[in-house]
């Protein structure tokens, strides 16, 4: 990956352990855990950092797949992906999306999409796709956006992600009339998934409830042939 330079916010790819220890340390702040955040696939990963004249504001990780290896990935831990296996096109699969607590600053989310951006073009995948996190393990706060997403943003039927986690919100079939007070959906949507969602993202039709993490979150994925001709030019700009 090519470093990324705007005004005081660089991207580039971690290429040394301390890099990786660093986007660890910034995961176990943002997420709250009391045990340092790390699994098997940080070895598997790129892990990309953002930082603003050398301290670490952002980081994410990118694992490469194949549609025969989704089930590598580590949504395919929480979601039965089954159905992506017939997908025609190189895959990405975006996690550990993070920001210092202290900068959540929209700059630097969209910074971290435009280093994102040249990543994906560089490698010409066809879809991305991850686990987009709502803070807490309780659904009614969340009860209007997951009924926004309901009404507007399920996965296509071909690829439709079905349950597999021990413990999930069904709100597809728990919603039904729900009746949507749009402000409240929008202000109570994680921004990576409004950002998502902008790009054409859909959505699994449950969340899943992650006490480890204390998260619920939704399987997201994004078709990059099929994004907002908005959108792609201005992924192209970036």
């Amino acid at each position: 990956m090519r470093s990324l330079t705007r005004g005081r916010l660089t991207a580039r790819e971690a290429t040394e352990p301390s890099d990786l220890a660093r986007a660890q340390a910034l995961r176990t702040l943002a997420f709250q855990l009391a045990e340092p955040d790390r699994d098997r696939f940080d070895d598997l990963c790129t892990h990309v950092l953002v930082e603003e004249e050398g301290d670490l504001v952002a980081c994410f990780r990118i694992l490469h797949l194949t549609p025969g290896e989704v089930d590598r990935s580590y949504s395919a831990q929480h979601y039965d992906l089954a159905a992506l296996r017939a997908y025609d096109g190189h895959m990405i699969e975006i996690g550990r999306f993070c920001l210092h607590p202290d900068r959540h600053q929209a700059s630097i989310v969209r910074f971290a999409w435009r280093a994102l951006a040249g990543y994906v073009a560089e490698h010409d995948a066809r879809i991305l796709f991850g686990c987009s996190s709502f803070p807490g393990t309780q659904p009614e706060p969340y009860a209007d956006a997951f009924a926004l997403l309901r009404q507007a943003h399920l996965a296509p039927d071909p690829w439709a992600p079905g349950p597999k986690a021990p413990q999930v919100f069904p709100y597809a079939a728990t919603l039904d009339g729900h009746v949507i007070d749009m402000q409240r959906a929008m202000r109570s949507m994680p921004p990576l998934l409004r950002s998502y969602l902008l790009m054409g993202g859909w959505v699994s039709d449950h969340a899943v409830v992650d006490p480890q993490m204390n998260t619920m979150h939704v399987f997201t994925g994004v078709e990059l042939h099929r994004m907002p001709p908005g959108r792609v030019q201005a992924l192209q700009r970036a």
